[in-house]
């Protein structure tokens, strides 16, 4: 099958290929009934991560204060009313009297230019949220796609691991028997019994890194990962994007959420600027007040009477201790720390999608080799057996040749694992990774071979 990294599909070797990698059975305790994939662990991380729960929720905290702040620029109508029973008492007589007042009143800023930096500043925030919230995203499904083949990966080491603690035992057993008749030498037989000591330790620890790694992606999901993971197809072919380093980290500095968050935080500080110094600017305010009422002077009983007013206020501010040129300093230095953010941020940028495009770049020609590698290893050790078989050769160089093979193997599948992952960071860094790219990236796994 054809496999792509843009576009198309992409595979990697399943470590049953060759020979015979099939680990015993206490390996996979974590094995249970049932399958899972990228795709389904994508859903339920989307759902489940905290990370991106309270993302969104500042997100969504964040559109309620700006539209918080646009209500300041609206009319404000106000409403009261009051029922009085009055008791008033002369030197002889007294007497009870019921008292009414109701007023509407409407106020409506005219000019007020600190509470309109205020509402763009809240504005900038918004969307600055929101970018951050996107960049979680992209940030999480980065992780769990890293997390997701980092489990693959502790498989694959445990898988080749084992098989080759049944390839070093089975020599052991030759080696014994050749021994026992007196045509092998002590030292063989002690080293191949270091070697299958050294080998079950590092099965256990190969199955540990299985167990931590699966508990990495419960992390994520919020439960036990218990379930077989599909794994990459076979017989793998590569591509580099048709695009060229250029346009990708032009299209980050376009694209890349984190930037998008950086600059409206820029933009967020220079209203608050705006706004601070807007503080040295008067104000206009219309107010309109509508009362009945038929109480008069403390309480005292008076005829009704309706009363409506229009004022119109200017209020101009004169001097208030210097606290408004502070707050200017202050917020000017703020402006000068978002800048600053912005431009480190588009240095990161920058430089991780460089650096993820000469991953790309690099682990196509790492797989080429190790493929080649693998290859030759495999020959290797099967004119190694030949030699072994023929008495040209003793047991320790043939154990040699057996534990190449599977480095070579082990090596071969991680660089697979490691391309795709170059993908995912390229697309990461310049603002295109979507949910459809987990979804191809999910389409390029197979059912795992039951075990």
């Amino acid at each position: 099958m054809v496999c792509s990294a843009f576009g198309g599909h992409a595979c990697a070797q399943d470590p049953g290929d060759g020979p015979a990698v099939e680990p015993p059975a206490q390996a996979l305790e974590f094995e249970r009934t049932g399958v899972v994939d990228l795709w389904q662990l994508f859903q339920e991380a989307a759902q489940e991560d905290p990370r991106i729960l309270a993302a969104r929720a500042r997100s969504q905290s964040a559109a309620w204060r700006q539209r918080e702040a646009y209500g300041q620029l609206l009319p404000q109508v106000a409403a009261s009313g009051s029922y009085n029973r009055t008791l008033q008492e002369y030197d002889v007589a007294r007497r009870f009297y019921n008292g009414e007042r109701y007023s509407l009143g409407v106020s409506q800023v005219l000019y007020d230019p600190e509470v309109w930096h205020n509402y763009r500043r809240f504005n900038e925030l918004a969307q600055q949220q929101a970018a951050e919230y996107e960049a979680s995203l992209e940030e999480s499904t980065v992780d769990l796609v890293e997390r997701y083949f980092m489990a693959l990966a502790a498989e694959d080491e445990l898988d080749l691991v084992a098989a080759e603690l049944r390839a070093t035992q089975r020599n052991q057993e030759r080696i014994n028997a050749l021994y026992a008749r007196q045509l092998a030498m002590v030292t063989d037989v002690l080293e191949v019994s270091a070697r299958v000591d050294g080998l079950a330790a590092q099965v256990i620890e190969a199955r540990n890194r299985v167990e931590i790694s699966r508990e990495a992606l419960s992390e994520l999901v919020g439960r036990p990962i218990v379930e077989r993971l599909k794994r990459i197809g076979p017989a793998p072919q590569f591509h580099m994007p048709p695009q060229d380093k250029t346009y990708w980290v032009t299209l980050a500095a376009e694209s890349n959420p984190v930037l998008r968050a950086r600059q409206k935080a820029v933009d967020a500080a220079q209203a608050s600027l705006r706004q601070a110094k807007a503080g040295h600017l008067p104000t206009v305010t219309l107010n309109l007040n509508g009362q009945r009422s038929d109480i008069g002077y403390e309480n005292s009983i008076a005829p009704r009477t309706d009363t409506y007013v229009a004022n119109l206020g200017v209020q101009i501010p004169i001097y208030s201790g210097g606290s408004t040129s502070a707050r200017v300093s202050s917020m000017y230095e703020d402006l000068m720390t978002a800048e600053h953010e912005l431009e480190a941020a588009r240095r990161q940028v920058s430089r991780e999608t460089r650096s993820a495009f000469n991953d790309m770049e690099a682990g196509l020609s790492k797989i080429s080799a190790l493929r080649k590698a693998l290859v030759s290893a495999e020959k290797s050790r099967t004119a190694a057996e030949r030699a072994f078989g023929l008495g040209v050769m003793n047991a320790v160089d043939v154990l040699d040749t057996v534990k190449e093979e599977y480095a070579a193997r082990r090596d071969l599948l991680k660089s697979q694992y490691d391309f795709i992952m170059s993908v995912t960071v390229l697309r990461r860094w310049s603002g295109t990774l979507a949910a459809d790219d987990v979804r191809q990236a999910n389409a390029w796994l197979i059912e795992p071979p039951v075990r």
